[in-house]
């Protein structure tokens, strides 16, 4: 067994993964609380592109001007809601995988947007504890899921072959 799939090691990811889940727990919640609205961070961001040495990339801004801007309503319910569920993912250790991935992609959006704040510190969590893999949620719901899905697909393969 490598030594970051241990159980020592599975201590230090355990604490890694709950510090990084209620990050987002109260990013999240505090958006859904505090009536968030995406549109000031978007145009903030759009206006970042300007100048000699832009904050956000051209091709980026881009994205924010043709797509997340005219969208913002859409963007108003899915970062709130997705900070709240990868964090509540990532403190019970259920669908952890997942919730690192959608977290770092949470985490790159923000930094192309031209904000730095915590989102590398998070961002650096999240690229730790997929490295990890099934020691980050060796404490945690996951340890039992997985094997429980795993097993679950292989049935239903077995079906589908023996018919």
């Amino acid at each position: 067994m490598r030594w970051y799939k241990t159980p020592i090691a599975a201590v230090v990811w355990t604490v890694l993964r709950i510090y990084l889940g209620y990050q987002w727990v109260t990013a999240g919640f505090g958006k859904l609380t505090g009536g968030f609205d995406a549109g000031g961070f978007l145009k903030g961001a759009l206006a970042n592109a300007a100048g000699e040495h832009p904050a956000v990339q051209a091709w980026y801004a881009d994205f924010l001007q043709q797509f997340a801007i005219p969208n913002v309503d859409i963007f108003n319910v899915l970062i709130p809601w997705g900070e709240l569920l990868v964090g509540i993912g990532l403190i019970v250790g259920l669908a952890t995988i997942p919730a690192l991935l959608a977290g770092a992609f949470m985490n790159l959006n923000f930094m192309l947007a031209g904000t730095t704040s915590t989102n590398p510190i998070l961002y650096t969590i999240a690229m730790i504890l997929l490295f990890a893999g099934a020691g980050a949620y060796y404490f945690g719901l996951d340890r039992f899921a997985v094997p429980y899905v795993k097993g679950f697909f292989k049935k239903e393969q077995a079906k589908t072959v023996t018919h």
